[in-house]
């Protein structure tokens, strides 16, 4: 962990406690080749030494492809998934020649090569489709050939809208901004935005509290969710630890990982960052002292 994990986990903990719900923790391995081994149990004990307890055992991603299988192959059957075989190399031409360029900085907007289908092509990956309402889940007609999908009518590009309980109203137009967006892999693995989807509603999630640099997935988790017929909790994203040149705190900017010498130091530094006054005394002492300003500052 560092300075920015703590400030997250602590926004969580308190507002699960102020509202007398039970905190959880999940260990987002999905990605196993970017896991380094025992940072898992690391993390676990930073948070115990910072008394930041979970009420359940945590709970890891790798263990679960089972779950996320199912999720795809249920996409699958109701025709809103289909393979894709492009390249990242493949989506930039695509998207040189229609003239949409990727700005600079910016995330690739997949431009729907494969919807039609594959074109005589090796499959890659698995995408959503995100050009048919979420709300609309129809079943899978039988394939004219291979791995092709029918066209499915439908209305025009769906803007999803959700509400943060701290940035107020949000919307994201998906299909313009994103594009048909990775659920499986070309290496093999399950996408995060699968991921956390099947597992926020198999854990019985009602909360998500996280980083506001995390706010623009939720347009796609949401849509997901109602395509796999799941509830969608709510979101509160959280204000950013930001380092010395003015960008968020990450292990890509080169973030040191987290001093605990002196927990309640610690504690004071990610509570700052939430607008929370400083405390003294005892961890535990703060962390009551913060529940009850947490109460009154979220609601």
């Amino acid at each position: 962990m560092h300075a920015g994990s703590l400030v997250a986990a602590l926004a969580s903990w308190l507002d699960a406690r102020a509202h007398s719900g039970r905190w959880l923790v999940r260990i987002e391995d999905v990605d196993t080749p970017r896991c380094v081994p025992g940072a898992d149990q690391v993390i676990l004990q930073q948070l115990q030494t910072c008394s930041l307890m979970p009420d359940e055992p945590p709970v890891w991603q790798s263990a679960r492809t089972t779950l996320y299988r199912q999720a795809l192959d249920t996409l699958i059957d109701k025709g809103l998934a289909y393979p894709c075989a492009c390249s990242r190399k493949d989506i930039e031409t695509a998207l040189e020649r229609s003239g949409s360029p990727r700005p600079r900085n910016s995330e690739l907007v997949y431009p729907g090569t494969c919807r039609a289908g594959l074109q005589g092509r090796t499959p890659r990956a698995w995408r959503l489709r995100t050009d048919i309402p979420a709300f609309y889940m129809p079943k899978r007609p039988p394939a004219l050939s291979g791995y092709a999908q029918p066209a499915i009518n439908s209305v025009a590009y769906q803007t999803i809208h959700w509400h943060d309980r701290r940035l107020g109203n949000q919307q994201q137009n998906v299909a313009e901004q994103v594009g048909d967006f990775v659920l499986y892999r070309a290496d093999g693995l399950f996408a995060y935005q699968l991921a956390v989807v099947v597992d926020d509603a198999a854990q019985g999630i009602t909360d998500v509290v996280r980083g506001e640099d995390l706010a623009d997935n939720t347009a796609r988790q949401i849509m997901l969710q109602r395509a796999l017929g799941l509830p969608t909790p709510r979101y509160l994203h959280t204000p950013l630890a930001m380092g010395d040149n003015g960008e968020k705190l990450s292990k890509q900017n080169g973030a040191r990982a987290l001093d605990l010498s002196d927990p309640l130091a610690a504690l004071n530094q990610a509570a700052a960052v939430l607008g929370l006054a400083a405390q003294a005394g005892t961890v535990a002492e703060a962390l009551a002292a913060w529940v009850v300003a947490w109460q009154v500052k979220v609601n």
